[in-house]
């Protein structure tokens, strides 16, 4: 049995460290993205050190968009 990744929590606190979390769950979202093929990937900025990355309908197959909130 497998598990689908929809959504990864990233809590930073440099921006050195944000950009090796984000890669990270970019492309392990990306991973599960290629499962079903029908979803992009959604990185949201909710405060200043956390962000979500998600898999969303909302966003194209294929692609990686960023959201600030």
């Amino acid at each position: 049995m497998s598990t689908t990744i929809e959504a990864i929590d990233i809590h930073v606190t440099s921006r050195h460290t944000l950009e090796e979390q984000l890669e990270a769950a970019v492309k392990d979202l990306q991973e599960a993205a290629m499962l079903t093929g029908t979803y992009g990937i959604l990185v949201t900025r909710n405060k200043p050190g956390r962000y979500t990355a998600a898999l969303s309908d909302q966003v194209p197959f294929g692609m990686t968009r960023e959201l600030v909130h």
